[in-house]
């Protein structure tokens, strides 16, 4: 991955029937290209005559959960469903990125302040990383 320092490992799973299952991310987009090189130097380092195995080599898909806080940064003014540690679920377009900590922005309808009625509201909330249980990209289709 030295070749290419703006892809990243982000799961990589070695199963009892030798298949290897290799999920990348980028700071940019992961493309086809990208996963053959990698996969094709995976395999030129791994002796197959010696071991037998399978190899997958993919990008992470958009419904693909974020695990590390370097895939958040690409997905500034999407709109993300983050669900804490203590169980509350947050939904809001990713405003702001920071060494510990995101931003999400959402508008909310709440009761008139005096007088009946409705008012949209935008509201804002930040959440640390240690904060974070899941983190995905909601798709809009």
């Amino acid at each position: 991955m030295e070749e290419h320092p703006a892809i990243f490992l982000v799961d990589l799973k070695i199963a009892s029937d030798r298949s290897i299952k290799i999920i990348l991310d980028g700071d940019v987009e992961v493309n086809v290209k990208d996963c053959i090189n990698i996969s094709r130097a995976i395999e030129t380092a791994l002796d197959r005559d010696a071991h037998d195995f399978s190899l997958e080599v993919a990008s992470a898909g958009v419904g693909s959960p974020l695990k590390f806080p370097r895939q958040y940064h690409k997905n500034i003014g999407r709109k993300l469903e983050v669900i804490s540690k203590d169980g509350l679920k947050y939904e809001g377009a990713l405003t702001k990125v920071e060494s510990d900590a995101i931003q999400l922005e959402w508008k909310q309808r709440e009761p008139k302040p005096i007088g009946k009625g409705k008012v949209t509201v935008i509201k804002n909330k930040t959440l640390t990383f240690d904060e974070i249980n899941q983190t995905r990209v909601m798709v809009k289709f």
